[in-house]
């Protein structure tokens, strides 16, 4: 008897509560139809760091202002079952969240 293969699901998004509305609707499907999932993992937040020059500074002291941007990631394994395949691609994905799929 082998091992039933698992499919990779790769989610990032900058916003983290659609990410898990998103992935916490995914894993109900898994769990529902009764295959074995693993995860989801969390993934190391990347946080993109902008300094800029706040405006206008005249001749004192110069001010900055920092923006930051945060990418929240999550991995989740499903094992390869065609009925939650289908089942998984009718879920619709929000705009904010990317999605990566590998078999």
């Amino acid at each position: 008897m082998s091992t039933p293969r698992m499919v990779k699901i790769k989610m990032w998004s900058t916003n983290i509560r659609v990410l898990e509305d998103f992935v916490s609707k995914l894993v109900d499907i898994a769990k529902k139809s009764g295959v074995k999932i693993s995860g989801p993992v969390p993934l190391p937040t990347k946080k993109l760091t902008i300094r800029t020059l706040k405006l206008p500074h005249g001749e004192g002291k110069k001010k900055y202002e920092k923006w930051e941007m945060r990418v929240h990631k999550r991995l989740l394994y499903i094992a390869e079952d065609e009925r939650v395949m289908k089942q998984l691609i009718r879920v619709r994905v929000p705009p904010e969240v990317w999605i990566e799929i590998e078999l």
